[in-house]
């Protein structure tokens, strides 16, 4: 498998899952089978199937990297400072109501992307403060929602860094808008599990395995530590009730474990796995995204539902912008112009 099928499975993946879970966001599992029937969510609602903050928060960190990667090569880059740049166009998208005359950039010239679809609270106050938090003064330093580990995907994926590596700059990222801990070390144990599975091509047990080793050599790491093992050690005859054991997904550690959990479930389903990881009271949307990112990057494009591929909202866009970014983290290869990725 190419990677660069992992690098497109991995953001439409992700994306997939976003749109699955965002209709049964905030139900309880009562009012899901409810509303769908004794079996729950079975498919995706919507043609075009609406993504939310997660995938819209997930681009612009590809495309803050791509641009940072950009700027690298040319010897002045301080990688964190650029994604920063990249989120507050993302804050751009939920303040305005299509994209500016001025637009900075070819994504965020994307009307589809100014929708604001319940944003996390810690990511918007986070992103308007006028600063960028760092690991020494972090913003919103008590909270530890999964606004952070949602959209870290893309740290994962450049197979020039070792998982340690992408970790850690995951981390700086994270906390510019989540400063607790767990909101932090969840993005990074994700960027690293990510790592593992898209370019070290190790199974998906393996890669939370090596994430587990990089956690426990960071303070305060036991609330997602804990989460992850026992996201690898619950019965795998899933239920929603089941995955509930693990929590709604909420905080950054619960979002994590409830993704790896489906994923470990139905190692070879990705169907299924992303209806385990949407089907439960809590955050669908962000547990199934989570989820969705983890199974493209370990089974590539070729495995995601098809026809819920072509029915995602924004999937040319994310197909392109996940080819820029493989193009950019191989070979440097731009067929770009300037205009596409400015200031790089």
């Amino acid at each position: 498998m190419s990677y660069r099928a992992r690098v497109r499975g991995c953001l439409l993946g992700g994306a997939i899952g976003d749109a699955l879970g965002n209709p049964v966001e905030f139900l309880s599992i009562h009012r899901i089978r409810e509303r769908f029937g004794q079996e729950g969510l079975t498919d995706l609602v919507g043609d075009p199937a609406l993504i939310t903050d997660d995938t819209q928060m997930t681009l612009f960190t590809a495309e803050g990297l791509i641009r940072a990667s950009v700027r690298w090569d040319r010897g002045v880059c301080h990688p964190p400072s650029v994604v920063h740049r990249a989120y507050l166009r993302w804050l751009d998208t939920q303040r305005l109501p299509g994209p500016p005359a001025d637009v900075d950039g070819w994504l965020a010239g994307h009307e589809f992307l100014y929708a604001r679809r319940a944003p996390g609270n810690a990511c918007l106050s986070g992103l308007s403060t006028g600063r960028m938090g760092t690991p020494d003064n972090p913003a919103n330093p008590d909270s530890k929602g999964c606004g952070a580990v949602m959209r870290s995907a893309p740290f994962g994926l450049h197979p020039g860094w070792s998982a340690a590596q992408a970790f850690d700059l995951a981390v700086e990222c994270a906390v510019q808008t989540h400063g607790h801990p767990s909101g932090y070390l969840a993005a990074g144990a994700f960027a690293a599990i990510v790592h593992a599975l898209a370019v070290e091509e190790r199974g998906l047990v393996e890669a939370v395995e090596g994430a587990l080793t990089l956690l426990r050599q960071r303070p305060r790491h036991d609330e997602v530590t804990g989460a992850l093992e026992r996201a690898l050690t619950l019965d795998r005859a899933v239920t929603p009730e089941r995955v509930e054991l693990l929590g709604g997904g909420w905080v950054a550690e619960e979002a994590l474990a409830i993704a790896v959990y489906a994923a470990v479930a139905f190692p070879g389903d990705v169907r299924r796995a992303l209806l385990a990881a949407a089907n439960h009271a809590g955050d669908s949307d962000s547990t199934a995204a989570i989820a969705g990112n983890l199974l493209g990057a370990w089974h590539g494009e070729d495995a995601l539902p098809t026809d819920w591929a072509l029915r995602v909202e924004g999937r040319d866009p994310i197909l392109e912008v996940a080819d820029d970014l493989a193009l950019e983290f191989t070979n440097g290869r731009r067929p770009w112009s300037p205009a596409r990725y400015p200031g790089a």
